[in-house]
């Protein structure tokens, strides 16, 4: 969810060869929200399933999409949210609800036949499980790619390891990275490729974009405090929907013209519980801890038999990938980037 800031700020447009040989770290929980939402039945908008009915969308997204960064020379290392700050948890609570709403439509939507409300709703209906999590951190592991457990948020982890060069930038679908201090942002990583414009016959071509911290300041004219302010207007994971009345361009007039936080609330009605203040200070000084990224050994033998045993997956793809992550660390070696991918 996050704050959006795409009204404003536009990214610059690349490929996933110019990653080759980047270490990005990828807002874990954004992702598998992605895989669940989008790898489904066309139809009736059911997650994807095993024999046992337990749901493979994410490990199907975080396996074969990965493999596909892994190939072009990629080091994604995964950063799972822990804790969240006590003023997010009605955020939470507010989110379940639009879930269970979600899904009471969907099952009218596949009563009535509505297929497109069907993909709607049962994107809104997504939920992510903590076996889910667990198996995800399992199946990276022995893919040998690094995840790691963020004290607090995973973009505010992902963020200070940008800032502190264990990454080279944060990879998510959300801009709240830029709000913790960021300095690099890659957006579309794991969803290039050709998508369907939802209700319309229609296709397009996303690439990954990189949004650069100091050339959005730089565009807006503001100070990184201000882009704080600024999102904290539209709307963050802790102020949803932002303040009544006020649109991206008004809250950047307002931002510029007042300057300070304590300015641009006297001008502004505040109807959350949690202070702007208490807002701000988190995305100052968020929860963070310094790491050494360890990689795990890669496990052929344990991805087959948590993919193709455990979960029905087909042996003769998930053996086709196997063997186009091995030719991408042999490539690795030879080229020297064996550092990222072992």
């Amino acid at each position: 969810m996050g704050v959006s800031l795409s009204g404003l700020v536009k990214g610059k447009e690349t490929n996933i060869e110019e990653l080759r040989g980047r270490r990005i770290g990828i807002d874990a929980y954004n992702t598998l929200y992605q895989f669940l939402s989008t790898i489904r039945d066309r139809f009736t908008g059911e997650a994807l399933r095993d024999s046992e009915g337990r749901i493979t969308s994410h490990l199907s997204g975080l396996f074969y999409r990965t493999a596909k960064l892994l190939e072009n020379g990629v080091q994604p290392v995964f950063v799972f949210d822990g804790e969240p700050p006590e003023f997010k948890k009605q955020t939470i609570e507010e989110r379940e609800k639009t879930r269970s709403e979600a899904e009471r439509k969907w099952k009218e939507a596949l009563e009535s036949g509505e297929i497109e409300k069907v993909k709607t709703y049962a994107q809104g209906a997504t939920r992510l499980t903590k076996e889910m999590i667990e198996d995800a951190k399992k199946l990276l592991e022995y893919m040998g790619i690094p995840w790691v457990q963020a004290p607090s948020e995973g973009e505010a982890e992902a963020s200070f390891l940008v800032k502190n060069n264990k990454f080279w930038a944060v990879g998510s679908q959300d801009w709240d990275s830029l709000l913790f201090g960021a300095p690099r942002l890659v957006k579309n990583l794991t969803i290039t490729g050709r998508r369907k414009v939802p209700r319309k016959e229609k296709y397009i071509v996303i690439s990954p974009e990189i949004i650069e911290l100091e050339a959005v300041l730089s565009s807006l004219g503001i100070t990184h405090d201000q882009l704080i302010i600024l999102g904290i207007l539209i709307g963050t994971d802790y102020n949803p929907g932002g303040v009544k009345g006020i649109g991206p361009k008004n809250a950047l007039k307002l931002v510029k013209e007042q300057k300070t936080l304590e300015n641009v609330m006297k001008h502004v009605k505040w109807d959350f519980d949690v202070a702007p203040e208490e807002i701000f200070g988190f995305f100052k000084n968020p929860p963070v801890k310094d790491i050494e990224i360890e990689k795990p050994e890669f496990r052929p033998e344990k991805i087959r038999e948590k993919l193709v045993e455990e979960h029905g997956f087909s042996e003769e793809r998930v053996n086709s990938v196997i063997e186009k992550i091995n030719e991408a660390r042999e490539k690795a070696k030879q080229t020297g980037l064996s550092r990222f991918l072992g």
